[in-house]
């Protein structure tokens, strides 16, 4: 079948995969690091004395400073080709890592953050050379097995974590200098196999434009081609990130999951995000358009969430009280300061007695539109948004893009968890269901037919220039 449906498409509508195949390894290798290091540090954190809140702005170091890093490196790759300023990236990136590994005090896991973070334009870069390597027909689909990649490493990056955890007796620094081999690798793999897609003629343009400014965010808010398309991103990732980042919190207060369980839910979203992103997002897009699958994401979000606020309160069939409680309050040699209690976490756990499968047959359930609109709307959005600029801005786009989305990574925890401490565990998904409910609504009205659905490929990308 997937042979006849290749059959049947223009050679336009084909995605070239030995072009994409090299761009989604690397990003994949890089995402390896990332997803490593992504479920210790906010135990790594606490074995340094830190309470919740300097946990929070912890978190929060890594997106601010991909806020500001992103479009600067955007830009310069407009300006000097993809290939030097993702070796760039990645070399901050080996560096955090390192500093990671090597951190004694509290104040060095900021600064591996904050460097990581500002030099964390790999993602954007992988974007631009997605975008130069595609069509109008197939960058969705080429934007989508991005996704993709971040769905696998989400899947693979916390099984290798708990595999290292393993072997060393849970030392946190060995996951961070496994996280750091994954970002040398990506570093040769880089150097030696990716070719540069952007020729030099294309960059002279670029070159006249400033890296970056607020004035420029601002400027491309106020482009009724693609001011909406930001906005919505920020939005979107606003919803979707608070999931993301509340979502063991969650099933803890509401379920009595315990890391292990959780592990289990994110690869369960994992798989359907890669499911989405890598089969079916190229298909959809040409059948549907992106403006429409934007339509459709946001709504299977907003039922996503919602269903997920409403969760039954009922503790997993093994659930133990007094097995998570000493899970949660347990000190080893490598935590000499930890004091991790349901009490400081401020996050209640369930009583038991009254164990059943409803609570996690249901939120799995809920997974499903919560997931496929999560996996849907970044790569639609995206590919919309270089379909209404010129080529030359393609790269400084995608940076902007990247840094609202950031933005939203940094605002998501902080307002989620705002939410959470003050009105309980149901809110903040809620009020994420709501949002993108209203966002439906309104991108139903604002984002209008644009010429890349009438226009022919070759001139979409100047619909910019008539504004």
């Amino acid at each position: 079948m997937a042979e006849q449906t290749k059959k049947t498409l223009a050679p336009d509508e084909r995605l070239d995969f030995k072009k994409i195949l090299p761009i989604f390894i690397i990003v994949l290798i890089d995402l390896l690091g990332l997803t490593v290091i992504i479920p210790l540090m906010p135990l790594y954190a606490t074995s340094f004395g830190a309470d919740p809140f300097l946990v929070g702005v912890l978190g929060a170091a890594y997106p601010v400073m991909q806020f500001i890093g992103a479009p600067f490196l955007g830009r310069l790759s407009d300006r000097f080709g993809r290939k030097p300023i993702l070796v760039i990236s990645q070399l901050g990136t080996f560096v955090g890592f390192l500093v990671l590994g090597l951190a004694n005090a509290l104040w060095l896991l900021f600064l591996a953050r904050l460097i990581d973070g500002i030099s964390g334009a790999n993602i954007s870069t992988a974007q631009a050379a997605i975008t130069d390597s595609t069509n109008e027909k197939t960058r969705t689909q080429g934007l989508g097995l991005l996704g993709a990649a971040f769905g696998l490493g989400f899947i693979i990056g916390p099984v290798i974590a708990f595999l290292s955890l393993a072997a060393s007796g849970n030392d946190y620094r060995l996951p961070a200098f496994v996280a750091a081999g994954f970002s040398a690798m990506s570093i040769l793999l880089t150097t030696f196999w990716f070719h540069e897609t952007l020729p030099e003629e294309a960059r002279g343009e670029a070159g006249r434009k400033s890296a970056f400014s607020f004035a420029a965010m601002y400027k491309a808010l106020r482009n009724p081609a693609v001011g909406i398309l930001l906005g919505l991103m920020f939005a979107q990732q606003i919803a979707f990130g608070g999931f993301e980042q509340l979502l063991s919190l969650f099933t803890l207060n509401r379920l009595g999951l315990n890391a292990s369980g959780n592990a289990v839910i994110f690869v369960f979203v994992g798989v359907i995000v890669v499911t989405i992103q890598g089969g079916f997002i190229g298909s959809w897009s040409r059948k549907l358009g992106d403006r429409r699958l934007i339509y459709l994401g946001l709504a299977a979000l907003a039922v996503g969430l919602a269903l997920v606020a409403v969760t039954p309160h009922q503790p997993v069939p093994w659930y133990s009280k007094a097995a998570l409680t000493q899970e949660l309050t347990a000190n080893g040699d490598l935590r000499p300061q930890a004091n991790l209690t349901t009490h400081n976490l401020q996050i209640g756990i369930p009583d038991g007695g009254h164990n059943g499968w409803l609570g996690l047959a249901w939120i799995l359930l809920a997974m499903v539109p919560a997931s496929i609109g999560g996996g849907i709307l970044q790569p639609s959005i995206n590919s919309l948004i270089t379909k209404r600029v010129r080529k030359d801005e393609v790269g400084g786009i995608l940076g902007i893009s990247a840094s609202f989305l950031s933005g939203a990574n940094a605002v998501a925890p902080l307002l989620g968890g705002a939410i959470f401490q003050a009105l309980g565990a149901t809110w903040p998904f809620l009020f994420g269901g709501l949002l993108m409910g209203a966002l439906w609504l309104g991108a139903l009205q604002m984002i209008k037919p644009g010429r890349e659905e009438s226009a022919p490929p070759g001139l979409a990308h100047s619909a910019e220039g008539g504004h």
